[in-house]
């Protein structure tokens, strides 16, 4: 069969299917209220072992037991409140906002604290951001969390934070007519371009230098940072983790140290050497889209002015020197990777 062919009949299917399973749960901005009942103390007494814990989730005046376990990497050793994967069991959730869905990674607020709570609500900003830019991007929800530990012991500070969660990479497969394709390593021929570009030029806009092409040391699959999907004109790169963003410029981040760079807030371009075109036209989108990117901070709750100043300053960094197509171009090409 032709792929291409094979490809449209894919999207077709699934357009006519709708969302999997009917999914609510990023249909809607909202705030959702949500308290989660466990073991929490003891969770995170034993976080590397990954062990799943049963838990009561309320929303909406309806509750539910689910299974929660630690999830992550680097936040796994250097977070108070380490992220969470949420494990539904099918039809325990019907009727509620969480319809349809069977795992789900939960961004938790790290550090017991204020600043904590502003970090993550930073990462949030960068994947609404991102989402402003391709359809081809995680979409995410925001929580207003109580959580409650049915031993006692958990710190007063952790107590009420917000969260979000990460759309499931099935619902994104779903909802973009693609499927999830895991590579042993990846060739830039083989990626779609204008995806690429939009996600090289994005990386630079939040300072982020922490993701790549390339699969990641105790990874089987590429690429670090990044889900690979297949579709019928290439393979798309979705980005995410966003926590070493010069743009949340999180306490425990730091730059790589080939970089050579002071902090985390100064950008380093790490694209791929690519045509120039592609690369042109997705700096044009991103600037076209200033005003909606910029509007993304002004809309996020939880921040207050001072947040969102920082934010914008930031961001309008970049759009300075944006300003100079030319020169942000050739500077692009001085630093890109072969």
């Amino acid at each position: 069969m032709n792929p291409n062919y094979r490809w449209l009949c894919l999207a077709i299917g699934l357009a006519a299917a709708g969302p999997v399973d009917g999914a609510p749960l990023f249909e809607e901005e909202a705030v959702l209220e949500i308290g989660l009942t466990g073991p929490l103390s003891e969770l995170f007494s034993n976080r590397a072992e990954r062990v799943e814990y049963p838990f009561t989730l309320e929303t909406g005046g309806a509750g539910f037991e689910l299974d929660v376990r630690v999830r992550g990497k680097s936040r796994i050793r250097v977070c108070d409140f380490p992220p969470l994967r949420l494990n539904f069991e099918r039809g325990h959730t019907a009727g509620t906002a969480f319809a349809g869905q069977h795992r789900l990674k939960l961004v938790t607020h790290c550090i017991n604290d204020d600043r904590g709570e502003i970090d993550l609500l930073e990462e949030y900003v960068a994947y609404r951001l991102f989402r402003v830019l391709s359809d081809f991007s995680y979409r995410v929800r925001l929580l207003r969390l109580r959580y409650a530990d049915s031993t006692g012991k958990l710190d007063h500070g952790a107590r009420e934070r917000f969260g979000f969660v990460i759309e499931s990479t099935r619902e994104l497969a779903a909802r973009t007519g693609t499927e999830p394709l895991d590579l042993a390593a990846l060739r830039l021929s083989r990626v779609h371009s204008d995806q690429a570009a939009r996600v090289f030029v994005f990386q630079y806009l939040i300072g982020n230098t922490d993701w790549s092409f390339v699969t990641s040391d105790g990874e089987q699959h590429c690429c670090h940072n990044g889900k690979l999907l297949s579709g019928g004109d290439g393979i798309y790169y979705v980005p995410f983790d966003f926590d070493l963003a010069g743009l949340v410029n999180a306490p425990y981040a730091k730059p790589d140290p080939s970089l050579r760079l002071r902090n985390v807030r100064k950008r380093r371009y790490r694209g791929y050497c690519m045509d120039d075109a592609a690369l042109q036209s997705a700096l044009r989108q991103v600037v076209a889209e200033r005003a909606n990117l910029l509007g993304v901070a002004a809309s996020t709750p939880g921040l207050d002015a001072a947040d969102r100043t920082r934010i914008t300053e930031y961001l309008e960094s970049f759009f300075e020197r944006a300003a100079d197509e030319q020169k942000m171009l050739k500077s692009f090409a001085r630093q890109c990777l072969d």
